[in-house]
């Protein structure tokens, strides 16, 4: 009996942990398992770059969950350096191209996973190629970044476009780096992912830990030296002297393979797929990681969500099914957390503008409370903003600042939030309670009773 091939286009966290479980599911007299990886590396954390670059993870290598070398010692076909350029769908082939050699060839597949990722938005900008401005996306990237700061040691000043979870995160490892950060920030406050009352919170932190934020800039050409470096970022209202430029903008599905056979693609560019992570209307070729658009179970429509956590996930559920196991992904409530220097920032589910965009009216409270009970040395604030559902009180959505001991409080929140809890069912909640950790009311608690009074407020008015 000849094995089935399975190809997989991409050998990062979905697609290596997809050809990893159906390896473990199904042997190589079954299953022949190739990987098509671009890149250097493979099982590498993307999201631990920032603080590799900023010195708090000391080796490239301990990004590494696994090397080539181990993925082959478990009977995986890996072929590094190697990009897919095409995909015959009716063929079932793709073909790839040595990025080393030059050599292009064609490779059939019984069944096909796409995991090409999300590629870093680079403005098309004068200036924008020049040396000295990076994207952090990749650990070549990292690296190019890193050896980029080694060749001019003296130069101190260090320009971020860009004020999201990239951005804010580079920010820190710039300023451990010694440099004088300037944040440009297109929107109306850092981390657009929150509203801007928190995003003020944001903005007023790094101020105070010395990274000046410039909101409201237009970012309009990287300007360069006579030695054909950046020198400064122009923008509508002037220029920002730089030796070195992060862009911190965001992510977009890289889905320019997918697009050209004309798969099925979604709102914000990223492919659709079932809940077994099965592409729409193909059976035999599955899709996961930054590539793909999910279901925000709180919305009820797609979004693009670039997160390591998401993508081995969807890995684990296309291996388990292509291996002839089962699985699903039912979708997400939209939880993240970031930190600049002792800041620590959190979201999951809807902002107000994400309410209002579906249709639903709602509430917000806003409280102020300490990760620890008051008295017990340590204890620090933090800002807890919570929206809840007019009239039913069903939580719609929470955000967190705050120092020691805040972020992870967003955890609560997004149980809930998969439970589909109201506010009133959440005081009730049974949280571990002890001086060190906690109030005697947790600030979640807290956000919520003040959200069950807004809720029946606003049912009487």
């Amino acid at each position: 009996m000849t094995a089935e091939r399975l190809v997989v286009i991409g050998g990062d966290a979905a697609g290596m942990s997809a050809a990893s479980q159906a390896r473990r599911l199904k042997g190589p007299d079954e299953l022949a398992v190739v990987v098509f990886e671009r890149g250097h590396f493979t099982s590498y954390s993307a999201c631990g770059i920032p603080y590799w670059v900023g010195g708090d993870v000391a080796e490239r290598d301990d990004l590494i969950a696994r090397t080539p070398q181990e993925h082959r010692a478990r009977g995986i076909d890996l072929r590094m350096r190697t990009e897919v350029t095409e995909i015959d769908v009716a063929g079932q082939r793709v073909r790839a191209l040595d990025l080393e050699t030059g050599e292009t060839y064609w490779t059939a597949f019984d069944k096909l996973v796409i995991a090409t990722g999300a590629r870093p938005v680079r403005p098309a900008l004068p200036g924008m190629d020049a040396p000295g401005v990076h994207g952090v996306q990749t650990l070549d990237d990292g690296q190019a970044l890193l050896d980029s700061l080694d060749l001019a040691p003296g130069r101190r000043r260090a320009v971020v476009v860009g004020a999201g979870y990239i951005g804010v995160e580079m920010a820190e490892a710039m300023l451990k780096r010694g440099f004088e950060v300037n944040v440009l920030n297109r929107g109306e406050q850092p981390m657009a992912t929150l509203d801007p009352d928190m995003g003020r919170l944001v903005h007023e932190a790094m101020d105070g830990l010395g990274i000046t934020t410039v909101n409201g800039a237009e970012v309009t050409a990287i300007r360069t030296g006579p030695d054909g470096r950046v020198s400064a970022v122009a923008t509508g209202d002037g220029s920002c002297p730089a030796d070195v430029v992060v862009l911190g903008i965001g992510v977009e599905p890289e889905t320019t393979l997918a697009r050209a056979v004309g798969l099925p693609l979604g709102p914000h560019g990223g492919l659709l797929t079932d809940l077994s992570m099965r592409v729409v209307g193909h059976d035999n070729i599955w899709a996961g990681g930054d590539c793909v658009e999910v279901l925000d179970l709180v919305a009820g429509r797609t979004r693009h969500i670039a997160l390591g956590t998401h993508a081995n996930k969807h890995g684990q559920i296309i291996g388990a099914n292509v291996g002839g196991g089962y699985g699903t992904f039912p979708g997400v409530v939209g939880t993240a957390v970031s930190k600049v220097c002792d800041l620590e920032i959190a979201r999951t589910g809807l902002r107000e503008k994400d309410a209002r965009a579906v249709g639903l009216r709602f509430v917000t409270a806003t409280i102020e409370s300490t990760g620890r009970a008051g008295y017990y040395p340590g204890a620090r604030p933090m800002t807890v903003k919570m929206l809840a559902e007019y009239r039913t009180g069903r939580l719609l959505g929470v955000q967190i600042v705050g120092r020691e001991g805040a972020a992870k409080r967003v955890d609560i929140a997004a149980v809930a939030l998969t439970a589909g809890m109201t506010v009133d069912r959440m005081t009730a909640l049974d949280l571990g309670y002890a001086p060190p950790f906690s109030p005697v009311w947790d600030p979640i608690l807290v956000a919520a009773r003040k959200a069950v009074t807004a809720v029946r407020r606003a049912g009487t008015a």
